[in-house]
């Protein structure tokens, strides 16, 4: 059964290591949703925090081939524990000044901030889950969104993990 998984790797920052890793879920048929990286707690080290869905044999089975790649030094499937995970959003909304206030109060309630205002846009910052950075770009579509960039999830587990 194909379900979404949340999986951390840790990598030694090496230039090709990010080919490498995301080469493999392509030569296996896995779609990657989203994918981020960036230094880790370790110096030398990167963490991708990779958001992927298929099934679980499959998913061991890249588990087992990420190992074979030498940079890589641990992965671990986050989403199957508990986790926090988060995503930024960067929304540029068509915002005539008649339309802010509307706007304003869908950015205070999502606890959203306006980053950049222009004479006729606005540009919304948002920052949750992803189903909160969806359910804002559906509330602010009928405004007009001229331009939308999301940086993909990244996550941790929750405590002492």
């Amino acid at each position: 059964m194909n379900r979404k998984h949340t999986i951390a790797i840790l990598v030694n920052d090496q230039p090709g290591v990010l080919q490498r890793v995301s080469g493999l879920f392509g030569r296996r048929g896995f779609n990657i949703e989203s994918i981020t990286v960036g230094a880790s707690e370790e110096p030398g080290l990167s963490r991708m925090v990779i958001v992927t869905t298929g099934d679980d044999h499959t998913l061991e089975q890249i588990q087992k081939q990420l190992y074979k790649i030498i940079d890589v030094i641990k992965v671990i499937d986050i989403g199957s524990n508990p986790m926090v995970g988060r995503e930024l959003g960067l929304i540029k909304v068509n915002a005539e000044p008649s339309a802010r206030p509307e706007i304003l109060g869908v950015v205070e309630t999502f606890r959203a901030a306006v980053v950049d205002i222009g004479p006729n846009s606005l540009i919304v910052q948002v920052v949750g889950d992803s189903e909160k950075i969806d359910a804002m770009i559906e509330l602010l579509k009928p405004y007009g969104i001229r331009e939308l960039s999301r940086t993909g999830v990244t996550a941790m587990t929750r405590g002492g993990r």
